[in-house]
Parts: structure tokens; sequence; C-alpha cells
């Protein structure tokens, strides 16, 4: 894997339940558990989501026309069933407004293929949620496991 494709985010904890996650160009976000004010997790994959359909979608079409707004909301329903705890019926919904004249009409006229573009191919966080990417853990520290693989089920 080079350089240019690995991603990381480092999470340090804060206080129970309040974590400070820091990426690469050393920009942090405060994310807790359901009782903090703190975006949580489950919030963060839903933005994550929606942000990244939002610029794919918002590359595309402003290279027609400047939308004069682009807003976008995601909502899940939160269940607990014999798979665990997980998301179902994730919707994303784009509410795009162009400025009228011929710029305007050809940014609209491509607002459908931009999105399908993007839940299809070219959102990295969708297309990874939907294809359901195992997830490794490793486990550092604490009882001299250092480097052992936690064996867990992806899925």
């Amino acid at each position: 894997m080079s350089d240019h494709s690995l991603r990381t985010v480092s999470l340090s904890r804060l206080e129970k339940g309040r974590y400070l996650a820091t990426n690469r160009h050393g920009v942090t976000l405060e994310l807790g558990g359901d009782g903090t004010t703190s975006f949580s997790p489950v919030e963060l994959l839903l933005a994550a989501i929606a942000g990244c359909s939002g610029i794919d979608v918002d590359y595309i079409t402003s290279k027609r026309a400047e939308p004069e707004a682009l807003d976008l909301r995601i909502t899940a329903d939160k269940v607990r069933d014999d798979s665990g705890n997980h998301l179902t019926d994730i919707t994303l919904t784009f509410d795009i407004r162009f400025p009228e004249g011929e710029a305007g009409d050809a940014a609209r006229a491509v607002v459908p293929r931009a999105v399908a573009q993007s839940h299809d191919r070219l959102c990295t966080v969708s297309r990874t949620v939907e294809l359901g990417t195992p997830i490794a853990t490793h486990i550092v520290g604490g009882d001299g496991a250092d480097g052992a693989a936690a064996d867990s089920a992806a899925g």
C-alpha cells in the first residue's frame, strides 16, 4: 500500500466516553458517546457518507454552475437485533439549487447522474459501507499482547 493511499486517524481519550480524533494534517475533532454534546461515532459515520457524496456532486455540478445552495440530510435507524447494533434504512437527501439560465440548467441536468456516480463508484465512504469491508483489530499494550490480532467477526 502506498503512502498516497493510506488513510489514518488517531484517537486519544479525553475522559470517559470522550475522545479527540486527529487526522494526518493535525486537524482535530471531538467525539463521544450518546451522553455527550459531541458528535457520536454513528453521527460521524453519517456525516462522512453525506459529506463524501456531497463533495462528489459539488465537484461535478460546479463545473457547470455554482450552486446557490447545496444541503444534504442523512437519516438512519439504529437497531439492535441478532446481528448486534447496526444502522438500517440509511437515506441521503440532496437539496441543491442552481441559478436560472443556461449554466444553471446544465448543472441541474447532471445532478441525477452525479448522485448516481457518487453512490455507485466515487464515494469511498458509502462504497466501503455497502461492500461490507472487514475491519481488523489489534491490541497493543495492557497485558503483554503487543501486536496480537484480536479475533473479530467482520461483516
